[in-house]
Order: C-alpha cells, then structure tokens, then sequence
C-alpha cells in the first residue's frame, strides 16, 4: 500500500474507532438509564454510532482491497491498534458525566461532519452526509440535558459541573490534526481540526451559561489516543466489546 492510501486508511479507521467505542460506551445504558424513553433514545444514539463505525469499516476494508473484513478491523485488533481519541473510552460514570460527554462531543462531531461532507474523496463525504443528519438530533437531546440538570436541582447541577470538570482535560484532543489528517488536509480529504476550536469553545461556552454552569478552569490535558496509548479503562471495555468474535470467530447474527 503506498504512503497516500496508508494515510487515507489511517483516518478512516480513525473516524470508525471515534464512532465504534463511544457507541459501545453508550450502548452500557440499555437498561440502565433513568426512565423507559431515555433508555431506547440512548440505545438509538448508540446505534447511530455503531452504524456510522461500520460504514467507516467498510470502507477501510475496501482500502485494504478486502485483507481485512470490516468484523475484522472492530473486533480482531489489540488496543494499542485502536485510534480513538481518549473522551470517547471513558466509562459512562452517572447519566449527568455521559450528558455532558455527548454535548461536548455533539458540538465538535455537528460541525466537524458538516465540514467533511466536502471531502474530496467520495466515500468519506457521503458517510459524512449520513453522520450529520445524526449528529443535528444528537446535539439537540444533549443540549437539553445539560439545561436540565445544569439549571436543575442543587444536585443535578453539582453532578453536571462535576463531570464537566472531569471531561475538560479531554477536550484538547478533539482539535489536534494527526499526520496522516495534515497531509490530507492539502489534499481536501479531511478538515483542519485545529480551526474549529473557537467556534466550539463559543457554543460550549454559551449553553454553560444558559445553564448556570461554570467553565472548567482545568490545567492539565491528555492525549495518546491517536497513538494507541490508552486509559487504563479501554482494556476492560474491549475485552467485553470484542468477547463473541473472539471466542466464536467468523460468528455472523
């Protein structure tokens, strides 16, 4: 495979790790969540995301001229082979942590697809058309979550601040380019994430407010995700993610 298509699968595979482990995160709420609605809306935004992973799969597959199915790429790769970025990975914690993990999330990924929908590569671009009709819905439930609680009871606001400061140093990763990312940038494949930063920073800042939250005043950040270098979290999450296809391989519903 020569250095241009490398790059290319390596950003696509990216995007389906991004998709594939918050959906798995989400996915631990069936059941769980506060009341019978919200526990099929979450299910449903959880296949959303799965759903978008496999496209990303698919097309990595394609890249690879079929070395590797797209069952393969998800479910027969250690974690130091995953690319997701670290939010993603992070345990689901208590409903107002997930809340406001989707939001900050669901602002970065509405104007980030929104850009890649003009990809110049075909299959990148129309996966990116699916994933921003999702991404509208998903922003407007979380959105109205972090005013619920945000502007809620005394505990229900101490629970979303509380997550948001444990979310914050998180944040950086979003909007760092990998090399792969910056050569196809030129190329008009992928968007110059380090640009979206201040529009991100405005829609945050202004639902806080809305909310009666405050801005994290977070000093430290952690990355690694992009590299393979995980949390200690991510090991667990995969063994169970990746349970059937191991213990049964080529297993097909």
């Amino acid at each position: 495979m020569n250095g241009a298509r490398q790059k290319l699968l390596d950003f696509v595979i990216a995007q389906a790790d991004d998709a594939m482990v918050l959906g798995q995160r989400l996915s631990e709420w069936c059941s769980n969540a506060p009341y019978l609605e919200e526990d099929l809306a979450l299910t449903n935004v959880a296949l959303d995301y799965v759903g978008r992973a496999k496209m990303f799969y698919e097309y990595a597959s394609k890249l690879e001229a079929g070395k590797r199915s797209a069952d393969d790429i998800a479910f027969l790769r250690d974690g130091r082979d995953f690319r997701n970025l670290l939010i993603m990975e992070l345990p689901i914690g208590d409903f107002a942590f997930s809340m406001a993990r989707q939001f900050l999330v669901d602002v970065f990924n509405l104007e980030y697809m929104a850009l890649l929908q003009q990809s110049s590569d075909a299959e990148v671009a129309a996966i990116a058309g699916k994933a921003v009709k999702e991404s509208r819905y998903h922003l407007r439930r979380s959105h109205e979550w972090v005013l619920r609680l945000g502007d809620g009871t005394e505990e229900s606001h101490a629970r979303m601040q509380k997550g948001l400061d444990e979310l914050w140093g998180y944040i950086d990763e979003l909007f760092v380019n990998t090399d792969a990312e910056v050569a196809l940038i030129k190329e008009g494949v992928a968007i110059d994430r380090a640009l979206l930063r201040d529009s991100w920073s405005n829609q945050v800042e202004a639902v806080l407010q809305e909310a009666t939250l405050s801005k994290p005043g977070v000093e430290w950040t952690v990355t690694g995700g992009r590299q393979g270098i995980h949390t200690e979290h991510f090991g667990h999450m995969l063994a169970e993610m990746q349970f059937l296809q191991r213990a049964y391989p080529g297993l097909e519903w």
